[in-house]
């Protein structure tokens, strides 16, 4: 007998995986989804391992299979056991990364009232008020019952009612989220020379409708959507009904794609001349992908080129190189927003032959792009973080680009892994090359790149249609001297003469500030109320377009009063700014100018992205306002002034990257000017322009910030000198939090001493930087040292509890 390992999607697996027997009329895979019995219920699990003995003594058999087909790769299978195992996340959260969309089905339990029940006189008063409930139905949902009577009552009476026979429980699939798209098409079931004649007897009978389908279907060469007809003849159901009954057409359902693609229109293109650095850096990269071998340590390469330098250039020969070896690659992305300029550039190359997968398109969609892909149908999948766990066969290429970028790192559920490193984890699997792009990579990216870990490659000239040209030149504002110049105005006065200047000739401006709404806060200035979050510790911004107060973090709203909650004073006071406030001082100083914004605010709806960039690609806007979403990556010709609002946003973050954050975004902000045909300039303002972190931006000096970037990183040990795990207990109860996390941290300073591990340092606990989070108070432990694996992965930490490791949030 054969023995499976499963992962099985429930709480209570965690990170074990279950062995079953596997019963002999069936054939498994590894990587097959199937149903397993889990306690009383039946659950979906995923096959991890195969095995000719189990691995506990008393093992359950498969119930069945629910796909006849692996839907994981023995890879993907290898990637989910890792991830696991990293990033301490229950096993099937990991393996479910890489399932199809809408796939989580579960079965749902229905009641039934069995004919001819026992006296009702021997039944109490809540069993026969359930049996009232059922009677007259034929079958209840039995989560029904639960919302009516609560769960843990509905399940004791239904157990009471079961054991004595009264009533009796049955199980179905519960309907599947997504299916293939059906569309009818009609086909005329005659050729033309009768269906001519039948027109002609059909008009005679004065069924001019029916007259005119067949007529219409005579002249289409093959059959047609149901739809195109109705849109081309007037006609109704009974119409078509009355031609089917008389054998003269027939009604067929045809699988039609979902194409998220469809809408673009994008033309074929030749690779253009690569320059010298960009011949040097292709060759060193192409001689990799040649020689590299199947069972070598992943190849990564860290691309690091400035601004402009074409690297993307680079992507699309390492993915022609790829294809041309009968390999495909994936394409990583740090935005949603960066997905249509990256799809069009691929996809002048690799026509119809590219795929994209994001949560921006419906599920069907996603449903429809994930099976085209496991068909094999893509060179490449272009997409965010999750586009990682695409099924594609035969990888031979991982694309990230913008490495440096946090939107890799998926912190918001598990399992909390950082797209970089699966990546690598992938292509040791698959025996794929790895690229990290990036103007400004991560310190520990580049450090690992210094010590020879990654191969290095750099790009170091810009190029744009002049040829090789010169970064643009950047002007840092110190914002103290204009105050005391008496400019209390947003806007410095060398960025508001460099705007003017840019709009009478009529090149665009981007203007950049990584906050979003109106006014940062609302305070009374009679009593000091400032305007609160009900939930969270966090004041709520102004958005004026709305006019309402919003909360950040949980998106509480509530229109802005007239009067101080707490004393009805009228003075209310709007402090802080954001790109709202920014764009209300823009459309003042520069009315004739056309202005976009380009935050969360304004990119709700599906394809905002897309339609937004088209239009200052365009230029039917002159001046583009917005958060960090136009730092990344954007390639916008006519671009010639980029304005940093507030340098300072970020820099005084209890966060020890701080400092790297702000220089990366301004470096990439900066990098935003002068693509085109005229030279850019940068203008940074800022309070603190003595700062290395500006002093570096203002260069364009990544050397120079590396340098000392990593001596402090090197002095206080952290990455990529020890690694972080970041503790966090929640709580509706304050003083319950603290202590439960105050007890967490002697038990492990305790374990730490027990188990003699020297450089394992604690940092709290410590309330989190919002203290308090949609209605939960947080308090964290941070972990500093170099064996943190080793310590956490036999540790089983309480409910309430959420463990980031390798955290890049605020800590």
């Amino acid at each position: 007998m054969k023995y499976a390992e499963v992962a099985v999607n429930s709480p209570i697996a965690q990170r074990r995986s279950f062995c079953y027997s596997i019963p002999s009329h069936l054939e498994v895979d590894i990587g097959q989804a199937i149903w397993v019995p889990f306690g009383s219920r039946v659950l979906q699990g995923v096959v991890v391992k195969l095995s000719d003995y189990p691995s506990v003594e008393v093992t359950k058999e498969i119930s069945s299979p629910i796909t006849s087909y692996a839907l994981l790769s023995s890879a993907q299978v290898e990637l989910a056991l890792w991830l696991s195992e990293r990033y301490l996340s229950p096993l099937f959260d990991a393996v479910a990364l890489m399932l199809p969309p809408g796939f989580e089905q579960r079965l749902v339990t229905f009641l039934q009232v069995l004919p001819n029940p026992i006296d009702p006189s021997q039944l109490d008063s809540e069993q026969r008020q359930l049996i009232h409930f059922l009677e007259g139905r034929e079958q209840v949902n039995f989560r029904e019952l639960e919302r009516k009577l609560g769960k843990r009552k509905a399940e004791l009476i239904t157990r009471q009612l079961l054991r004595r026979g009264v009533v009796v429980k049955s199980q179905r699939l519960e309907e599947a989220k997504v299916k293939p798209r059906l569309v009818p098409y009609l086909k005329l079931q005659i050729d033309s020379s009768k269906a001519e004649a039948e027109v002609i007897r059909l008009r005679q009978a004065r069924a001019h409708k029916q007259a005119a389908v067949v007529d219409y279907l005579a002249k289409q060469p093959q059959p047609i959507p149901l739809a195109e007809l109705r849109r081309s003849v007037v006609c109704h159901k009974a119409a078509i009904d009355s031609l089917r009954g008389l054998g003269l057409v027939s009604v067929m359902n045809a699988e039609v794609r979902r194409d998220p693609l469809a809408h673009f229109r994008v033309a074929s293109t030749s690779p253009p001349d690569l320059t010298a650095c960009q011949e040097a850096a292709w060759q060193s990269i192409r001689s990799g992908l040649v020689q590299r071998g199947q069972h070598e340590p992943p190849l990564v390469f860290l691309l690091h080129g400035v601004t402009g330098s074409g690297k993307t250039e680079i992507y699309l020969r390492a993915l022609a190189e790829v294809v041309a070896q009968g390999k495909r690659g994936i394409c990583l992305v740090p935005e949603i927003a960066l997905t249509p300029q990256t799809i069009e550039r691929f996809a002048s190359r690799f026509p119809r032959r590219v795929a994209v997968i994001h949560s921006g398109l419906s599920l069907g969609e996603q449903f429809d792009e994930w099976h085209r892909i496991k068909e094999g149908c893509c060179d490449v999948v272009i997409g965010p973080r999750s586009a990682l766990f695409a099924p594609q066969p035969d990888l031979g290429l991982i694309v990230i680009d913008e490495e440096h970028e946090w939107t890799y790192k998926q912190s918001d559920k598990s399992p909390r892994y950082h797209a970089r490193e699966a990546a690598i984890k992938l292509a040791e699997l698959s025996g794929a090359v790895v690229i990290l792009g990036s103007a400004t990579p991560d310190v520990e990216t580049f450090y690992l790149g210094q010590q020879g870990t990654y191969q290095l490659v750099e790009l170091k000239e810009r190029v744009t249609p002049r040829g090789p040209s010169p970064l643009p030149e950047v002007e840092v504002v110190d914002l103290r001297d204009e105050l005391k110049a008496g400019n209390r105005s947003l806007f410095s006065r060398s960025l508001f003469r460099a705007m003017a200047r840019a709009l009478a000739h009529r090149e665009q401006v981007i203007l950049f500030l990584n906050r979003r709404g109106t006014a940062t806060l609302v305070q009374c200035r009679d009593c000091g109320f400032v305007m609160g979050c009900q939930r969270c510790s966090a004041s709520l911004t102004y958005h004026s377009a709305a006019k309402k107060l919003m909360c950040h973090h949980c998106r509480y709203s509530r229109p802005l009063p007239r009067t101080c909650p707490q004393c009805f004073g009228h003075r209310l006071k709007f402090l802080g700014i954001g790109t709202q406030k920014v764009e209300e001082e823009a459309r003042h100083l520069f009315p004739q100018a056309r202005i976009l914004r380009w935050d969360r605010d304004v990119t709700s709806r599906r394809r905002a992205h897309g339609e937004l960039l088209a239009k200052f690609r365009a230029h039917e806007a002159d001046i583009l306002i917005g958060t960090q979403m136009v730092a990344k990556g954007l390639d916008l010709p006519e671009v010639t002034l980029a304005g940093a609002i507030s340098a300072d946003t970020g820099l005084n973050l209890p966060d020890f990257r701080a400092g790297e954050r702000t220089f990366q975004l301004l470096c990439q902000v900066a990098g935003r000017a002068g693509r085109g045909f005229v030279a850019g300039k940068v203008i940074i303002q800022t309070y603190s322009p003595e700062h290395y972190a500006i002093q570096a931006a203002s260069k364009h000096d990544y050397r120079a910030f590396y340098a000392q970037e990593i001596n402090y990183r090197r002095e206080f040990g952290y990455p990529p000198f020890s690694r972080l795990a970041r503790l966090i207990f929640s709580h509706t109860n304050s003083a319950a939090c603290q202590k439960e996390a105050e007890r967490m941290s002697r038990w492990i300073t305790t374990e730490r001493d027990r188990k003699g591990i020297p450089d394992l340092r604690l940092i709290g606990p410590v309330p989190t930087f919002v203290p308090r989070l949609r209605g939960h108070y947080q308090w964290q432990i941070v972990l500093c040292g170099t064996a943190l694996a080793s310590f956490l992965t036999d540790t089983t930490f309480p409910h309430g509890w959420v463990v980031d490791i390798d955290p890049v949030g605020v800590v």
